[in-house]
């Protein structure tokens, strides 16, 4: 066992190698930059209903079949895409799903003038209180109820309080490691 597997970790990260590294390096960490979070909200919204394992290994898959989640290219999708996108078994095939993650991109490009990250850390709480237990971790907050109806009312899909939640975790918004985590201590 090396040093690095010693480390105390949220139970949650503890069950395989990918979770592992993704709390390791990932999940909570403060994310910028309207592609890579255009890619964690398409991401999140494709959990929706799986298990985030399901939506990890099949990251890359992701990535290579929404080119990269380049915003522009997948606004500009049409049903030949759909098309490609539900006959690839490398993603998640869920036809409201793909049609949400090419409508967001429309939606980004036609009504986030401010720019997908200035919208959306603006919903980050300020002077959280850490939670202190796993069961103390919220599904929801006022902050992603208020994000999900401001993205809803410009037009994204598969964004509701949950997985503006688990989006704002993701992100790093909010920290939501708890004690004894070795990634408690980077709390805001």
């Amino acid at each position: 066992m090396t040093a690095d597997a010693e480390r105390p970790r949220c139970g949650w990260a503890m069950s395989t190698p990918e979770y592992v590294a993704y709390h390791d390096d990932e999940w909570g960490a403060r994310l910028h930059g309207e592609q890579a979070l255009f890619e964690r909200l398409s991401l999140e919204a494709f959990q929706s209903g799986l298990s985030w394992l399901i939506i990890l290994r099949k990251r890359p898959a992701f990535r290579a079949a929404f080119d990269g989640f380049d915003i522009d290219a997948v606004a500009g999708y049409d049903d030949a895409d759909v098309s490609r996108l539900l006959a690839d078994a490398g993603i998640v095939r869920n036809r409201a799903k793909v049609a949400a993650t090419i409508a967001n991109a429309q939606a980004i490009r036609a009504s986030v003038p401010e720019g997908l990250d200035a919208l959306l850390w603006s919903f980050a709480p300020v002077n959280r209180p850490p939670s202190l237990t796993s069961a103390d971790v919220p599904a929801t907050s006022a902050e992603s109820a208020a994000m999900a109806k401001e993205l809803k009312r410009r037009g994204f899909r598969f964004v509701g309080p949950t997985t503006a939640y688990a989006l704002m975790q993701a992100t790093g918004m909010v920290n939501d490691h708890v004690p004894p985590c070795w990634r408690a201590a980077a709390r805001r």
